[in-house]
């Protein structure tokens, strides 16, 4: 908040400091009253021209004169900082800043993403879209501007790098950090930085380097993601399995007309009679038309296709596969 009046601040400071000068200049020097010297300074301040209390010794006039032609230069800054904030839209800015800021303070087990370029907003896409908390770090108050206003997203206009940005954006009640920066030093060292700060953050880093994947993990990062790499095997595999990759792309979203959706449900999403169960008591196809493809139980692999026998433990998370309108069912009939 104080970065977003910053021209002001300063705009009033000089204000006030020149009327101090002027008032007591004329105090001390003409020997005015108290009243009569701020009068004095701020008709010269203002350069309106009005006549003097008192005719001014050499002394007051030389005075005069200096002060003068200091203010012409404060006067045009102070005027055109005003100007600015009340018809340019700063002051609108400002107070919507004001109000996000005041969102962010409230936000707890919230997701950063530090950097609005393709990746980040890409990630900030898709998290809009599944209803996640998120907040977006960015330096370019331009890349901000685009999408601010429109209340979207929630920014905070910093570097991701200082710790004073990482803070505002509350990494301290984070669960989640996404370095989307695209040098990857930077990304190594905010996540170094993010675990000083919150030694419990889920960290997901970018990196554009292989040599730089290995310093990102023992910064602390918990995952590493390689777009260009990424990219590049996708490309392969539309050649060397195109079916597969076609239906990995319908099952992520990613291709058209698809209505089919993946999701997963922990344990503890579950509601109390719905747990410790077997597949079969809670017959979960039946009821919602969704497949349980897979579960994992934080120990153990992927465990596929599983059997109607399978208890649902306290530290699996299940895997569902079926249309959105199937997912959204089960969520209202099996989860809290």
């Amino acid at each position: 908040m104080i970065r977003v009046f910053h021209k002001l601040w300063i705009a009033l400071a000089l204000f006030f400091s020149s009327l101090l000068i002027g008032t007591f200049g004329y105090y001390y020097i003409e020997n005015y009253k108290l009243w009569e010297a701020f009068y004095m300074a701020v008709i010269t301040f203002s350069t309106v021209g009005f006549q003097e209390i008192h005719p001014l010794g050499p002394e007051g006039r030389v005075f005069t004169g200096i002060y003068i032609i200091i203010n012409l230069g404060i006067f045009a800054y102070v005027i055109s900082v005003f100007t600015t904030y009340l018809f340019e839209g700063e002051l609108r800015k400002a107070f919507h800043n004001f109000l996000i800021g005041r969102e962010v303070s409230k936000m707890k087990n919230h997701i950063i993403i530090c950097g609005f370029g393709r990746n980040g907003a890409k990630t900030a896409e898709v998290l809009y879209a599944e209803g996640k908390k998120f907040v977006v770090v960015e330096n370019n108050q331009e890349a901000i501007n685009s999408q601010s206003l429109n209340q979207r997203y929630q920014f905070v206009q910093g570097d991701a790098t200082q710790d004073e940005a990482l803070i505002e954006a509350g990494i301290r009640k984070a669960s989640t950090i996404i370095t989307a920066l695209p040098r990857d030093t930077d990304n190594v060292f905010i996540a170094l930085t993010s675990k000083q700060l919150n030694p419990g953050i889920k960290v997901i880093s970018r990196a554009s380097e292989i040599l730089s994947e290995k310093k990102l993990y023992l910064a602390g990062a918990d995952h590493v993601i390689m777009p260009d790499t990424l990219g590049g095997i996708h490309m392969a595999q539309l050649i060397t399995k195109p079916f597969v990759i076609e239906l990995l792309d319908m099952l992520n979203g990613m291709a058209t007309g698809n209505d089919s959706i993946l999701e997963e449900i922990s344990y503890a999403r579950l509601k109390e009679d719905k747990r410790d169960k077997s597949l079969k008591e809670l017959d979960i196809r039946n009821v919602t038309g969704v497949s349980i493809i897979a579960y994992k139980n934080g120990v153990e692999n992927f465990k596929f296709n599983p059997g109607p026998d399978k208890v649902v433990g306290a530290k699996d998370v299940l895997i569902l596969l079926g249309k959105q309108e199937s997912v959204e069912k089960f969520k209202e009939v099996y989860c809290i």
